[in-house]
This record gives C-alpha cells, sequence and structure tokens, in this order.
C-alpha cells in the first residue's frame, strides 16, 4: 500500500512543479521538497507497520486463512482511518481499540463497519481470536488479560449495536419466551416463528404434566434477544399440535413488538449443576470476614452471565442472602461469591436471582467462553 500511495503521489507531480533547470530555485527550496517527499514516505512506512502489530505490539503472523471476508486484511492507509473512526464511535479504549484491530486482523477482515453490524459475522471473528489467544504460550495471567479485554471490547460492541424488532416473526428458534399466564411466569423456549403462529413447547408443571391453556386465553410474552435487547408483546393462544415429535402450543403473531430493556452482559440457558453453602459476615469494621456454612445444597443453573445467574433449587432462601456457588463448565471448577436479588417460587421448587459479587478474571473468562460460545465445548 505504501509503494502505490507513493507511485500515485510521483505521478500527480511534473517536473514543472519543481521548477527544475529554473533559476527562481534556490538549493535550499530543493531541500526542502524533498525532505516533504522523505517525510510523506517516512509516515507511510510507519503507519505501515503499525497496523501490523498484535496487542501486545509484537509483529502479528499472518492470519489463517479462510477467515473472514475474501480479500486480504484491512491494513492501509485509508481504512486504517474509517477502523479508528469505527473505534471512536464505539468508545473504546486503548486496549480495546488494539484487541478489536488484532480481532479483525486476524480473519482479514476487508469491511469492518459490515462485521460491527453483523452480530453472526463478529461472534466468528472473536471466536478465531479467542481461541488464537488461548492457546498462546506465555504467562496465565498475561493470556487471561488478553482474554479478559477481548470480551470487554465484545460486549461494548454488542451494546452499541442498536436492534428493531417489528414483528414477532423475526424472532428467531431456541429464543427463550417468559410467558406471562396469571399469576405463573412460564419460560418456553421458541420451537419455530417462520410459519402462520409462534410453536412454543407445550407449558408443563413441576410434575412434567402438560399444562392446558385454554384457546383464545391472551397471554404477555417477554424476551431477550441474542443481543440482550428485552422485548415484549402480546398475543392469544390458538391451539395445540406436534412439530418433530415435540407437543408445541400454537401463540398468534404480533406486529406490535415493544422495546423494553437491555442487560448490561450476554446471558445464555443452560443446565449446569451446583452446590451452594450460605455466607455469613462475622466481626465489624475493619475485621470483618466471610465464613461459609459448611452444610451445602444442590441447584441447577438455568442461566448464567458475568453479572450473575438463575438457580432452580428445592431449599427454602431470602432474598439478600450471600451464597458461595460452585459449578463447572468444559473441565473447569468455578467458584464465585454472590447475592440473591430476588426469588420466584415455581411449583415446589424456587427460582434464585443472583448477582455475582466475587469472581475471578479467569473464571469471568470461562462463563463468557461459554455465554458466548467461543469454547469447544
Amino acid at each position: 500500500m505504501t509503494g502505490n500511495f507513493l507511485m500515485f503521489f510521483l505521478l500527480q507531480v511534473s517536473a514543472k512543479d519543481f521548477n527544475f533547470g529554473s533559476k527562481k530555485t534556490s538549493p535550499n527550496e530543493m531541500i526542502g521538497i524533498f525532505a516533504v517527499i522523505g517525510v510523506i514516505v517516512i509516515a507511510l512506512v510507519i503507519v505501515n507497520l503499525v497496523s501490523k502489530k498484535n496487542p501486545d505490539g509484537k509483529k502479528e503472523a499472518p492470519a489463517p486463512s479462510g477467515g473472514g471476508t475474501p480479500g486480504g486484511s484491512h491494513s492501509g492507509i485509508f481504512s486504517v482511518f474509517a477502523f479508528h473512526r469505527i473505534a471512536k464511535s464505539l468508545d473504546l479504549d486503548n486496549e480495546q481499540t488494539k484487541m478489536l484491530d488484532y480481532v479483525f486482523k486476524t480473519d482479514q477482515v476487508t469491511d469492518p463497519e459490515k462485521s460491527i453490524r453483523t452480530p453472526e459475522l463478529l461472534d466468528r471473528h472473536f471466536r478465531r481470536a479467542f481461541r488464537l489467544l488461548d492457546q498462546t504460550q506465555g504467562s496465565d495471567s498475561e493470556n487471561q488479560h488478553k482474554i479478559a479485554i477481548l470480551f470487554s471490547t465484545r460486549n461494548i460492541i454488542e451494546n452499541s449495536v442498536l436492534e428493531v424488532l417489528n414483528s414477532s416473526r423475526q424472532i428467531k428458534e431456541e429464543t427463550t419466551f417468559t410467558v406471562i399466564y396469571g399469576k405463573d411466569r412460564l419460560n418456553l423456549n421458541v420451537v419455530s416463528a417462520k410459519g402462520d403462529y409462534i410453536d412454543v413447547e407445550a407449558p408443563k408443571n413441576v410434575l412434567g404434566s402438560q399444562i392446558k391453556i385454554n384457546k383464545g386465553t391472551r397471554l404477555t410474552v417477554l424476551f431477550f434477544s441474542k443481543n440482550n435487547k428485552g422485548f415484549s408483546f402480546e398475543t392469544r393462544v390458538i391451539g395445540y399440535a406436534t412439530k418433530n415429535n415435540r407437543p408445541v402450543m400454537m401463540l398468534a403473531h404480533s406486529n406490535h413488538v415493544r422495546f423494553l430493556s437491555q442487560r448490561r452482559f450476554r446471558r445464555r440457558q443452560a443446565s449446569l449443576s451446583c452446590t451452594l453453602n450460605l455466607v455469613i459476615i462475622e466481626g465489624s469494621g475493619k475485621k470483618q470476614h466471610l465464613i461459609a456454612d459448611k452444610k451445602r445444597f444442590q441447584g441447577t443453573i438455568t442461566d448464567i452471565s458475568v453479572g450473575g445467574c438463575s438457580i432452580k433449587v428445592l431449599t427454602p432462601v431470602k432474598a439478600g442472602a450471600m451464597f458461595k456457588v460452585e459449578f463447572q463448565i468444559s473441565d473447569m471448577i468455578l467458584t464465585a461469591l454472590g447475592q440473591i436479588l430476588r426469588t420466584n417460587k415455581i411449583g415446589a421448587s424456587t427460582i434464585i436471582h443472583m448477582k455475582f459479587l466475587k469472581v475471578s478474571q479467569k473464571s469471568m473468562n470461562a462463563i463468557n467462553s461459554f455465554v458466548y460460545e467461543y469454547s469447544n465445548e
């Protein structure tokens, strides 16, 4: 790129512009002209070298083939300016800007703006970069710091992207609906929203028996998209059927989907066994310390993010209580300190909504790799 730009510059300049052979051109003027050309060449070389650095400032290995948009990397003086404009609009700090640059070059991205606007494409770029960083040799603390920067960058981009849903027909399969039915809140997965109706898994009680909601019953549906955006719409029960050997409840489509809110972190549905220990505070003032009760009980994490999780338990618990929660993702045993924000009673079970108070960076990276589905599970 540097050579092409310099050639283009020189082709636009004729001998007349330099006044070669003119008595009016002094030696000092000639020196000044060539000095300007030299400065331009040096500046272009520096830009080219800087654009090829990884997040550590070290020279980057060639990007793996088959990634991103065909046609090579996005480096070059014009695209560098465009990239920094994008980074500035996202309000990324210096480390996050370097990480995004590394992510795009790793997957040979030529159209950063398209990637920013396309969550699936963006996740492909970040997934490849995550796996390279995860396999990088070096100290564990340095690698975990880089991975933490990668996920913080991805999270900022996700929260910056606007998402508009005008119709329930735009809802994707396996989205989880929270259906408000009287005093109950039923969590139901979407089987399909492409047909005349929305097919959701048939609701069941705690004993596994199907709950029959009468046809024509009006329901309120709440759900979060994959980009953490919350939406709501009104619907009614059309009937029941069997799709792909699964009993489903059919709901009416709606063209009036309302935006509600946005989660701070991406959350993923799960079914992770966990153990909980009640944590109490002993002492006062500077001598306060936390004590975990030796008695533990079992639960199941039903959704999780780096900010907290929901856990299904049979043991009664109160809002405000603190717990040490231990669970496994892939081959890692993770531990976090959390506080219960609220609880919901569902039959014989209780769903506790926990906010994490203390989680190690390594554990947060493991949770994020699970939530974003970047790890090999």
